[in-house]
């Protein structure tokens, strides 16, 4: 089934959480969905994302979890934040992204540093509740100045960047959409 992951402008255009962690954003992508059920609903399986040990990213699990199926239930194990905590990007591997803030039921944003600490990329996901008991997630990547996307001229890498973030974004929004609603 076809869904939607367009943001409406006002999500395109107003701060998020995170956004304050690169002030000098090169680019930023935005993305939302609606999800029929309430925000309690959803969050647990945004605080599980992440590859190998984690529940997967809900995407593309052939790409970013190594051929393993994201999960499929709530893992409580998994649901424990710690600030600074690392969520793999990829299985096998010890960095990804780092847990830079969250509030639960409300939002949760990871970030990637190089080794010298500088915010290269962070990720947001915001859960807002809606009237009818649903949630609108918002998710937002934003890439610093000195972030070179596999070192790509940077006039490339921003169109690839965006496709392929697109691709990957929306099959992880339906993902999360289908399992917090099949769950609810």
């Amino acid at each position: 089934m076809w869904r939607s992951v367009r943001a409406i402008r006002d999500e395109q255009t107003r701060r998020l959480p995170g956004d304050e962690l690169i002030a000098d954003a090169s680019g930023f992508l935005t993305h939302a969905i609606t999800i029929q059920a309430p925000p309690r609903e959803v969050w647990p399986w945004i605080a599980q994302m992440g590859a190998g040990s984690r529940s997967g990213w809900y995407s593309y699990d052939f790409l970013d979890n190594g051929s393993r199926p994201s999960a499929s239930r709530i893992m409580p194990e998994l649901q424990n934040l710690q600030l600074g905590m690392v969520f793999p990007a990829l299985p096998a591997i010890t960095d990804g992204f780092t847990l830079a803030a969250f509030e639960p039921e409300h939002f949760l944003v990871l970030d990637w540093k190089d080794p010298h600490g500088t915010v290269l990329v962070t990720w947001a996901f915001v859960l807002e509740p809606l009237a009818d008991a649903s949630t609108r997630l918002i998710t937002r990547a934003r890439g610093g100045a000195h972030y070179r996307f596999h070192g790509l001229p940077t006039p490339i890498a921003k169109h690839v960047i965006r496709f392929v973030h697109f691709i990957m974004e929306r099959k992880q929004l339906l993902g999360i959409a289908q399992r917090a609603e099949i769950a609810a």
